[in-house]
């Protein structure tokens, strides 16, 4: 199910969406969670792209399992992509957990949120502190990715 979309492997068009998806949704996420005004208009978007992250990390890493699978030969030089991608799955459950958070606890109400203080400051911590990690880990496990496939190919 995971190993080819056509004749491509599935694993080389999913993370193309990811590496632009992934910053995106962090990035919403924590704009939503830290500028109060802009929270009735990306209330929706954090929340679903938050959520999305999950599902996108989830079909590259199964993607990328599968692509292993079907060339043996690249195990070893994608060990180090493949485990920063594990981390980075874990990563966007984490945030998609907050997301889902601070979509229910940083609502509006007569300019005013719903909760108490010090839970608002919680949830937005989170979400930037979550949001920062996955940002920091896409490009990481991209980095990893890109090495593997290109190092020692490209002209110097």
């Amino acid at each position: 199910m995971f190993e080819r979309f056509g004749d491509l492997p599935l694993h080389v068009l999913v993370i193309h969406l990811t590496v632009v998806l992934l910053p995106v949704a962090a990035l919403t996420g924590i704009v939503f969670a830290v500028v109060p005004r802009w929270r009735r208009v990306l209330r929706w978007p954090a929340l679903v792209l938050g959520v999305g992250t999950v599902v996108c990390a989830y079909v590259a890493k199964k993607s990328g399992e599968a692509f292993v699978t079907a060339v043996p030969t690249l195990a070893k030089l994608v060990a180090l992509h493949e485990k920063r991608g594990n981390l980075l799955f874990w990563y966007c459950l984490i945030f998609a957990v907050v997301a889902v958070a601070a979509f229910l606890l940083l609502r509006e109400r007569d300019g005013r949120t719903g909760t108490s203080r010090p839970l608002e400051l919680l949830t937005q911590a989170a979400v930037v502190v979550v949001g920062v990690l996955v940002i920091w880990q896409t490009i990481r496990t991209g980095d990893a990715g890109a090495r593997a496939v290109w190092e020692g190919q490209l002209p110097k």
